[in-house]
């Protein structure tokens, strides 16, 4: 890791904050030129310095970006953290809107898994009773496909 210590306190550059925000270092270059990322310091040797603070703002941005934050929000965002303490409040609306946005993924995610997973269920009770999807006996050759296959899943699985 390339850190070099400042008077502000210790730096990385950006191929380190490639490496810790799962972003390729063109990516953290497009997230600065689109104003989805404050501009970083450079160094005497004209390379971006990050500090940790930057670091962990970096961070914020790739998870609201995951979770689904439009990238004009993230703009905003950014815009208003570069307002100062002024913002907070408007911050902090952006950031609650998105956790609410979060809130119903993971419970549209927990019922899309509740229907995997009975479906699986489904599929293990078929294979068990050696029933096709039409309740009719399937041939000694695809139940022994079907036992082969569950476990080499059940293998995986674990």
């Amino acid at each position: 890791m390339t850190t070099v210590e400042t008077e502000t306190g210790t730096t990385v550059g950006i191929r380190e904050v490639a490496e810790h925000s799962g972003l390729s270092v063109d990516a953290l270059r497009w997230y600065e030129r689109e104003g989805l990322l404050p501009r970083a310091p450079r160094g005497p040797d004209g390379r971006r310095r990050y500090p940790e603070r930057l670091v962990g703002f970096v961070r914020l941005v790739v998870a609201l970006r995951r979770t689904g934050m439009p990238v004009a929000d993230v703009r905003d965002f950014v815009a208003l953290a570069d307002d100062g303490a002024a913002t907070h409040g408007r911050r902090m609306a952006l950031l609650e809107r998105q956790r609410q946005s979060i809130l119903r993924q993971q419970a549209q995610l927990a019922d899309d898994l509740a229907a995997v997973d009975h479906k699986i269920g489904h599929y293990h009770e078929l294979i068990a009773a050696g029933l096709d999807c039409e309740g009719l006996p399937v041939t000694p050759e695809v139940a022994a496909a079907q036992r082969l296959t569950t476990v080499r899943t059940e293998r995986n699985a674990s």
